[in-house]
């Protein structure tokens, strides 16, 4: 598409690497595509308070993007979907949901070390409840505690020997060439990752229809499955993007009786104590054209199991 645009496209952005490098993807696809772009980088309540952010609170990665976008000081921003709150909000849309990372989780160790090899106390950072209740549920008698700060940050508190090892998610160890470092990735058998982890949003102004047409080149569809999915079976739930509660989607090829090659969407989910004590699972297989509906119905498995007790176990709790 010809560039219509009277001016350059101002991308949103917050200022850390990963942030930037993140942003820089879609920056240089829309200039391969002949779009002028250049990063606006926006301070966030999430990078100005360290402390938790079950205790910050959802979107403090997020709200000050949005509001730059509302205001004008931007005209899109460039999102981890899954510090996204799950509520919609009217204002914005997301055009784009680019190809995904890979979402799993990653430890990262001393000595080169895997989960099964690292003594019983050993102390693992994590930033998250849902990281830190499966980790808990492994039964492997790792002491977890709070992690904040960017990769390098994380990533240092190992090499110092403060920490035995923290937990992160792989595709932002890729993003900035980092996967060296990586331990081992771990399968979503030991731990499901948050929804819409290693995904990226690509948002606007809902009323910007030029540029949401040019976004919109930049989208995945298989990416965006996958994604409606797991943020589906979260919002059912209730549950916000600090909550124990893990989620991966993805669009498989299957053959039916005659060898036809169909596409399917598989979807797994689980719901966990904090304390790892109890840990529910549920799966299911639909349609990609249908990922919102796989969403509901593996959630409403989940709560047939007894989600809704975990989960306002944990809210009684804080």
């Amino acid at each position: 598409m010809a560039n219509n645009r009277d001016s350059v496209i101002r991308l949103g952005t917050r200022g850390s690497l990963l942030a930037t490098t993140q942003a820089g993807t879609v920056r240089d696809a829309l200039l391969a595509a002949g779009h002028p772009c250049e990063l606006v980088i926006i301070s966030t309540e999430g990078d100005r308070n360290q402390g938790p952010i079950a205790d910050i609170g959802i979107g403090v990665f997020t709200a000050a993007l949005r509001e730059a976008i509302h205001d004008g000081r931007v005209d899109m921003a460039v999102h981890s979907y899954k510090d996204l709150p799950t509520a919609s909000d009217e204002r914005f849309c997301i055009p784009a949901i680019p190809r995904r990372e890979d979402p799993r989780d990653a430890l990262v160790a001393r000595d080169g070390l895997v989960l099964g090899e690292l003594p019983t106390g050993s102390v693992i950072g994590t930033s998250s409840p849902r990281r830190a209740a499966q980790l808990r549920a492994l039964g492997l008698g790792l002491e977890i505690r709070p992690l904040r700060g960017n990769l390098d940050t994380r990533l240092n508190r190992v090499t110092s020997g403060e920490l035995d090892g923290i937990v992160v998610a792989r595709a932002g160890l890729a993003r900035i060439g980092r996967l060296n470092v990586v331990t081992e990735t771990l399968e979503p058998v030991q731990m499901l990752p948050a929804p819409a982890q290693g995904a990226l949003a690509v948002e606007c102004r809902a009323g910007d229809t030029e540029l949401i047409a040019i976004l919109s080149e930049l989208d995945d569809a298989d990416t965006r499955a996958a994604v409606t999915a797991e943020r589906v079976l979260l919002a059912e739930l209730e549950a916000g993007c600090s909550a124990p509660v893990g989620a991966i989607a993805e669009v498989v090829e299957s053959i039916d009786e005659d060898g036809n090659v169909f596409e399917e969407l598989s979807l797994r989910g689980c719901a966990a104590t904090l304390d790892g004590s109890d840990v529910i699972r549920a799966s299911g297989i639909g349609t990609p054209d249908r990922a919102a509906e796989l969403g509901v119905s593996v959630a409403a498995e989940l709560f047939d199991l007894g989600a809704r007790e975990l989960l306002e176990e944990r809210g009684s709790e804080k």
